[in-house]
């Protein structure tokens, strides 16, 4: 996704960005890991209204959070985010784009036990929807960036996500939903880290171009529940000439929502 700039600010650090067809207005750092698909994806496909609370879990700079709060109004959103420059600009995004009413920031670790985040103000049971973009390149598979913060937002050994996952369990109340986003080839992974904690799984498939394997999976589940696994239509981001498809143009332009969000 090629992001629109708009004019930039004084800090030489940060760009300052558009995204959902100008809809959402991002600072982020000019290096280390940059806003891409995968948020806006993630976003489209977090079923939620107006009421719920939701969490988003290493938030980064707010991206998905805030493209789901600008899609749904009246949902309340938290960022969690443990690096303390990502969130001071998470921050920094949610005022900029008047959210400031529904969305919030908590500097926090995934892997924290129960009792810090409560002193957070995100209690047990407490998030309607939980959304996440773990890391999910494992060091020991995978060649790493070089660059400290996008190893830290792309590289995580596997164990790792059994602690996402975990956190998410805790956050959200008996009949809450979690929706991440992972590798199409680490599929087997989220599978295998979702029960007991989490049943009712519908997976979105994402093939970058049309007639070619998928590069992700968008993974929906619903905590405790026992209803069977549901493998959705694939969505094609561009056609066999590498030009965009209608419907990803709808979702990542027009802040339309995927149909697992319906779910």
């Amino acid at each position: 996704m090629k992001l629109r700039s708009v004019p930039e600010s004084q800090n030489p650090e940060t760009t300052d960005d558009a995204i959902l067809g100008g809809r959402l207005r991002l600072r982020q750092q000019r290096r280390g890991h940059r806003i891409g698909h995968d948020a806006v994806l993630l976003a489209a496909a977090t079923g939620a209204q107006a009421g719920d609370h939701v969490v988003d879990l290493g938030a980064g700079v707010g991206a998905a959070g805030l493209a789901l709060a600008v899609r749904v109004p009246g949902v309340t959103v938290t960022l969690v985010e443990r690096d303390s420059g990502l969130a001071a600009l998470a921050a920094e995004n949610i005022e900029r784009n008047g959210l400031g009413t529904r969305a919030r920031v908590a500097v926090l670790d995934v892997a924290s036990p129960s009792d810090a985040f409560t002193a957070a103000g995100l209690a047990p049971g407490s998030a309607d929807r939980v959304m996440m973009n773990p890391p999910f390149n494992d060091p020991a598979k995978q060649n790493i960036s070089p660059d400290p913060q996008r190893s830290a937002a792309h590289a995580a050994e596997a164990a790792s996500l059994s602690d996402w996952i975990g956190a998410a369990s805790l956050l959200l109340h008996s009949a809450g939903t979690l929706t991440l986003i992972w590798r199409a080839d680490g599929l087997t992974e989220v599978l295998a880290a979702l029960p007991p904690r989490f049943g009712g799984v519908a997976i979105l498939p994402v093939h970058g171009r049309a007639g070619q394997p998928a590069i992700r999976v968008i993974v929906r589940a619903t905590k405790a529940s026992r209803s069977p696994l549901a493998l959705l239509p694939g969505l094609v981001l561009n056609d066999s000439e590498g030009r965009p498809c209608a419907e990803a143009e709808r979702v990542l332009r027009h802040a339309e929502a995927l149909p697992l969000a319906g779910i």
